[in-house]
């Protein structure tokens, strides 16, 4: 039986064959901005959820991915942490009504909103959550400050501070530290209410002919299809800064229906997303954010996989060989039918060329894409194509990707000298069985610091 939020969204997807075939996005260089010298560098990659998107709400979903891109980078060029700058990201997927996080997000079997969120700072590796949380607009805002006050040092009498909590301790937390709450009429809006409704019917009928498994599935194989919406979960961001700080969120609602104090994926240390900067073991920074089923995203503790996977070479292999043998194909899943999830992942590292008669400037360089199934996976792997007019003089560089197991998935961009964000529906090819193929795409963007 599938679970349906409220809203959903679609974009049409390059031209590929059903097979694994390639299509490539093109990024124009980014014009030079003459005036704000004080302004600084960095990337943001956000998404609005891991599921199904029907083709008549692309434009929602696009909208939404686009804003939460500006609010990071308005305050990575105002020289704001990277923590800041994803923590904007996602207040402010969680304030639109078409994402399965903070205000809209699924009712629980109650009809209630409890959410979850965590965010990680890979500089300082502290990390932040709440679950189950209600009454709090943006439980990523209370995240970040669990991430904050717990850098702050021990609490009086040696206590050691909070980094993770839950139900209504949470919300006691949040409200002491200044954080508004937020009643329910306002965090429930029209259409998470009446996508409550329809699942309560789904729910009863399914209750009613449970013994009957042929109606049962047949049910199960067109509820997806109906009124025009489908599963969605987790809104995250990832990000990186001028000084290659990175930093990542994830934030959700959950499941509809959920049982009342059930957490999810969101919330977990490893499992939601992960952030690591570069170090005497890692070669490159990482940050991830996860979407999807809950249950199958902590049973594999794929934020920590995937940031692991990362520091090989190639991170396009890395990352479709960690989804596919981590996440589809892993033994804590054997009993599952399909899998489902999506990440967003980003890792930079700091590299020397030679100099270029174009210094100070930012290019988003073209790059190819690959749709893979799983039984094709490995014909044609996809590679980075670099532009031969930009061999610049970057001090960073920043690989990011995006890949899923659902049949589609919200994805938005943008760098520090952008005139606006990037945003794309990625789907899996047709023929491709969700659950039991991967989509994975991605580009290359270089860095530069700005001069002052």
């Amino acid at each position: 039986m599938t679970m349906e939020k409220g809203m959903s969204s679609g974009e049409g997807p390059p031209s590929r064959s059903p097979q694994a075939s390639a299509a490539k996005v093109t990024v124009k260089e980014s014009e030079i901005r003459q005036p704000c010298e004080e302004k600084r560098g960095g990337f943001v990659l956000v998404h609005a959820g891991a599921g199904y998107h029907s083709e008549s709400k692309a434009k929602e979903y696009k909208h939404v991915c686009k804003r939460a891109c500006q609010k990071a980078i308005e305050k990575l060029q105002a020289g704001a942490l990277a923590t800041d700058a994803v923590t904007a990201a996602l207040v402010e997927l969680e304030d639109s009504p078409f994402t399965n996080a903070g205000m809209g997000s699924n009712l629980n079997l109650l009809g209630e909103i409890e959410c979850d969120a965590s965010i990680m700072d890979g500089k300082s590796l502290n990390f932040g959550a709440v679950g189950a949380l209600s009454g709090i607009k943006n439980p990523v805002s209370v995240a970040n400050r669990l991430l904050c006050e717990g850098q702050k040092g021990k609490l009086s009498a040696g206590r050691i501070p909070p980094c993770f909590l839950v139900g209504e301790g949470a919300y006691r937390w949040a409200v002491d530290h200044g954080i508004p709450s937020c009643p329910p009429s306002i965090m429930t809006t029209r259409f998470s209410l009446a996508a409550f409704k329809r699942n309560k019917r789904k729910l009863e009928l399914a209750e009613k002919v449970e013994t009957d498994f042929i109606q049962l599935k047949k049910r199960r194989q067109s509820s997806a299809k109906e009124n025009d919406s489908g599963t969605l979960d987790t809104v995250g961001a990832v990000v990186v800064d001028h000084e290659g700080n990175v930093a990542a969120a994830v934030s959700s609602g959950g499941l509809a229906l959920k049982h009342p104090g059930r957490v999810g994926q969101a919330a977990l240390y490893g499992c939601g997303c992960w952030a690591e900067n570069t170090g005497a073991h890692n070669p490159y920074s990482t940050a991830v954010s996860t979407s999807g089923c809950g249950e199958h995203l902590v049973r594999t503790i794929l934020a920590r996989e995937c940031s692991h996977a990362l520091q090989a070479e190639d991170a396009h292999q890395a990352l479709l060989e960690t989804m596919q043998n981590k996440f589809i194909s892993s033994p804590f899943l054997a009993s599952e039918d399909g899998v489902l999830g999506g990440v967003i992942v980003l890792r930079s590292c700091r590299c020397s060329s030679e100099s270029d008669s174009s210094p100070n400037k930012q290019t988003l360089l073209d790059c190819s894409i690959q749709m893979c199934s799983l039984e094709s996976s490995q014909e044609g792997l996809a590679s980075y194509l670099w532009d031969e007019s930009s061999s610049l003089p970057s001090i960073k560089t920043v690989e990011f990707l995006w890949s899923h197991t659902t049949e589609s998935m919200c994805v938005g961009y943008m760098s520090a000298q952008d005139g606006k964000a990037k945003t794309h529906i990625s789907r899996l090819p047709p023929g491709a069985v969700a659950g039991q193929s991967v989509a994975i795409e991605g580009g290359v963007c270089r860095l530069e610091s700005p001069v002052n």
